[in-house]
């Protein structure tokens, strides 16, 4: 659940609170705060994302070394026909 916020709902109030800030503040100081809020929330979604991206390539790794075990144990690859 706290994974599900961080990775979600965070980002996503970051966002709702730039645009918040931008129509309820009447100063010239919105614009900083909507771009500092939006930005951040954008930022922290793609940080997001390229950190499961480059943990799925670790699950792609370690099912390469299980099929080479696989190979250097039976002679053949896993997916081959016996």
């Amino acid at each position: 659940m706290a994974l599900t916020f961080l990775r979600y709902v965070l980002p996503a109030l970051l966002v709702l609170a730039g645009f918040v800030v931008l129509f309820a503040v009447d100063d010239d100081i919105r614009w900083d705060g909507w771009a500092m809020l939006v930005g951040s929330g954008l930022a922290l979604l793609l940080l997001n994302v390229l950190f499961r991206y480059g943990a799925k390539g670790d699950e792609e790794r370690e099912a390469e070394e299980s099929a080479r075990e696989y190979f250097a144990e039976h002679g053949r690859w896993p997916d081959d026909p016996a």
